[in-house]
């Protein structure tokens, strides 16, 4: 029996030991609302189907705009393809992840194929929340770095701001863009596509996270 590492509270299944997880046994796993992945053969809870652990409105709300405010716009225009989690990302030494926010452009859709993706994407972006904060800015950054994404954005809904990190050298992110509340943003891969942060933020009726 495995105990995932996210948290000390978090079930327990039977499987390999950790640092041996596969895809395939990925596969094997109860379809139990629950959302997990592996890094480095490591199997990891990111969210928990227990109610006081599953994403907030607040961060499904962000989510949901994301989509809106990039998601929508790439697709009209014929640059790229987004989707939200629950989706398998497969990278090396990542495999799976479930982002919360992907995006692939057009011209690399061939990695986009039996329901999942199986490649790098040209962008991933996380949305804290207090269960997996630490998670999402160390462990996943880290992994995501390793694998070479070349553009990573952490949304920070408490603080109501963006980061965007780009591959600097293999391996490693150079220091992000911080953008604020107020401030026009957009990712490298998508340069066509602004947006101002706070307007992830706005309009929901339930901000708790």
């Amino acid at each position: 029996m495995n105990v995932f590492p996210v948290r000390t509270d978090a079930p327990l299944l039977n499987g390999p030991p950790q640092g041996q997880w596969t895809a395939t046994d990925w596969d094997q796993l109860p379809d139990d609302g629950n959302r997990y992945e592996i890094i480095k053969g490591v199997l990891y809870l990111a969210y928990w189907s227990d109610e006081l652990y599953m994403p907030s409105f607040y961060h499904q709300w962000i989510n949901q705009n994301l989509i809106g405010y990039i998601g929508f716009p790439a697709n009209q225009q014929g640059l790229a393809f987004a989707v939200t989690a629950p989706i398998g990302v497969f990278m090396p030494g990542c495999d799976p992840v479930q982002p919360d926010f992907v995006v692939v452009k057009k011209e690399r859709a061939a990695i986009i194929h039996d329901r999942r993706i199986y490649g790098i994407p040209d962008l991933i972006v996380e949305i804290l929340s207090p269960s997996n904060r630490a998670y999402d800015e160390t462990t996943k950054m880290n992994a995501y770095a390793a694998a070479g994404l070349s553009e990573f954005g952490v949304v920070d809904p408490m603080s109501k701001q963006l980061r965007i990190f780009e591959l600097d050298v293999p391996g490693q992110f150079r220091e992000p863009r911080l953008f604020n509340e107020s401030d026009t943003a957009h990712f490298k891969c998508l340069p066509t596509i602004e947006f101002t942060v706070g307007d992830l933020f706005a309009g929901t009726p339930d901000s708790t996270l």
